[in-house]
């Protein structure tokens, strides 16, 4: 295959949902069954908007996944194309150098690693992700709105972006510019989003579903039809109540 007729992976990292485990920031105000639940939500949802760029051309979709042995679970939330990768050992910053790195030798032309937290992720930023990786080698980076990111996208492998990174704090977006700049790697900043990982942020996703369009929004949201069935069906069950 030419580099040119490559895809660009976009994949989720993402760990199978299981109460108890997933989304427990989000617990309150959710039980953690609707953790877990609205964790499925998000990624059935992403996964859409990632298929959809997919069924258009020059995009791979898959996921970085943990554990193994939850493929079967995993798959019902996906499209059936969909690669799955096993995340590696360590710190999140481990996790997505190898992520990134599995992707692109498995010979696509850049790898895109999505959170899996980000729903409503508009498609536009995505397409301007994979465009800016057809552009040659440089890191693609979506800033989140609490410091961290939304995704991140290269053309090779640079471990540095990864190294000494305080993960989960609001440096992490600054710090891992300030890594591109150290190695001479361009970045591409793309427009800003934001994860649903607590309870503010669980009230600005049922705002947006509202129709209240999120002010730092630049690119319209995305519909995430499975997150608003969710959203709507626990307010009707609290109103019911």
């Amino acid at each position: 295959m030419n580099a040119e007729d490559a895809k660009v992976a976009i994949a989720i990292i993402c760990k199978t949902p299981t109460p108890g485990r997933s989304k427990t920031r989000l617990s309150p105000p959710l039980l953690p069954e609707e953790c877990a639940e609205i964790s499925a939500c998000f990624i059935h949802d992403l996964a859409a908007t990632i298929g959809g760029l997919a069924e258009a051309g020059g995009v791979a979709g898959g996921a970085v996944y943990t554990p193994v042995g939850s493929e079967a679970q995993l798959r019902g939330l996906l499209p059936v194309e969909f690669m799955l990768v096993p995340q590696g050992e360590g710190d999140l910053g481990a996790r997505l150098h190898k992520g990134i790195a599995d992707l692109l030798a498995a010979g696509h032309a850049g790898a895109i690693i999505v959170n899996s937290d980000s729903p409503t992720l508009p498609h536009a930023i995505l397409q301007d992700a994979v465009a800016a990786l057809r552009r040659g080698d440089a890191m693609v980076i979506g800033p989140a709105i609490d410091g961290g990111y939304t995704l991140i996208g290269l053309t090779r492998p640079h471990a540095r972006l990864f190294e000494d990174i305080p993960w989960s704090t609001d440096a992490v977006f600054a710090l891992t510019l300030e890594r591109a700049r150290e190695i001479g790697l361009p970045a591409v900043i793309l427009d800003p989003w934001y994860d649903i990982d607590d309870a503010a942020t669980y009230a600005l996703l049922e705002a947006e579903l509202a129709g209240d369009r999120p002010g730092f929004a630049v690119a319209a949201p995305q519909d995430a039809p499975w997150t608003r069935a969710f959203v709507e069906r626990r307010r009707a069950g609290i109103a019911a109540a």
